[in-house]
């Protein structure tokens, strides 16, 4: 049994595919479409590819597209800091201890977002708390926080 797949069948897949990215926002499913995109034009060229070849080649770049994006582009795009914001932007924000403050030394909270371009502060807090606290930012003094628990 022979299946007769044409390139305009590839187009298809892949713009609907990447139709579908527009109603399941999941940033993946673009790659399957595009991978389909770049079959046709390479079925056009080469009219007698097998179907299996053409399943293999749409498997093969939609997965080195899944992973240019995922391991090599997105992560130089993103910019989850807060750098560069007013000193008002960073107040209330929520963060964890991960090393409580000790006799003179500081503690350490980290914030799951980096502040101000940095994940991990020092901070200096009124009350008593230890590793795994909840703390809210109050104030900044310096490049030390000054942090309430947060129950």
């Amino acid at each position: 049994m022979s299946v007769m797949i044409h390139p305009w069948h590839w187009l298809v897949l892949g713009m609907m595919l990447i139709i579908c990215e527009l109603f399941i926002p999941s940033f993946t499913i673009i790659w399957f479409g595009l991978g389909a995109l770049l079959v046709a034009p390479i079925l056009w060229l080469v009219p007698s590819m097998t179907f299996s070849v053409q399943i293999f080649l749409w498997a093969i770049f939609s997965l080195l597209l899944t992973f240019l994006w995922f391991r090599l582009i997105q992560p130089k795009l993103k910019d989850r800091s807060h750098s560069g914001q007013a000193r008002e932007a960073i107040l209330g924000e929520v963060g964890q201890v991960i090393r409580a403050p000790f006799e003179k030394e500081r503690g350490v909270v980290r914030f799951t977002t980096p502040l101000l371009g940095n994940d991990e502060w020092p901070f200096i807090c009124n009350e008593s708390v230890s590793v795994g606290d909840r703390v809210a930012i109050s104030d900044i003094s310096g490049n030390t926080l000054i942090v309430s628990r947060r129950d």
